[in-house]
């Protein structure tokens, strides 16, 4: 699937949003994907991580026994990949402060674990779910996203296979361009952006 096609469907799914948006780093950005649009549709969600799944398959050489992903936004893209590679879904969530393998799921010493995540912007979330499976004694073989923001930026620590790559600016509170700046932020989870 090409770039262009993965960004037209966040645009028909009124996923792809522009403004003034602070970012769940702390950053503002002119650019928001609200990826909960896109995943509330099984059809268009299954075809964006099927081809995830291809590219997955064309850039890693090693077998993958498990997708792993951090809780809550790479659920869904986490498990759906999951289903079209073949193997178990898992995934990390926060237990006092961190990343941690909780629910009953089990990594075994050795397991190739491929960390699967919706956006990435900084790579921190990605890095702390790689450090998480890491804990277990898994090796993580890769990283995958539908969405690298950063434009091939942002280091999670292993290769990061992304079927669609853009570079979206995101800057520090005292740092917004002046066209940014005369914009009402909007956090999203307000005024709808849930």
């Amino acid at each position: 699937m090409k770039e262009a096609k993965v960004l037209k469907e966040f645009e028909k799914s009124g996923a792809l949003l522009r403004g003034h948006f602070i970012l769940s780093s702390g950053l503002h950005s002119p650019l928001f994907l609200q990826k909960a649009l896109v995943f509330m549709n099984p059809k268009r969600t299954s075809k964006l991580c099927k081809a995830l799944a291809a590219k997955v398959r064309e850039e890693i050489d090693k077998p993958i026994d498990a997708i792993v992903s951090p809780a809550v936004g790479g659920i869904i893209p986490g498990y759906e990949t999951a289903r079209h590679l073949g193997v178990p879904a898992m995934y990390v969530e926060r237990e006092n402060g961190e990343f941690a393998v909780r629910r009953g799921f089990e990594l075994k010493k050795g397991m190739n674990v491929l960390m699967v995540e919706d956006i990435v912007t900084t790579g921190l979330s990605s890095r702390e779910c790689i450090a998480a499976i890491r804990k277990t004694g898994a090796r993580v073989v890769a990283a995958a996203c539908l969405i690298d923001r950063s434009g091939g930026k942002a280091k999670v620590g292993v290769k990061l296979v992304s079927l669609a790559q853009i570079d979206v600016p995101a800057y520090p509170a005292d740092k917004l361009p002046p066209e940014l700046a005369k914009l009402p932020a909007t956090k999203p989870g307000s005024r709808g952006l849930k």
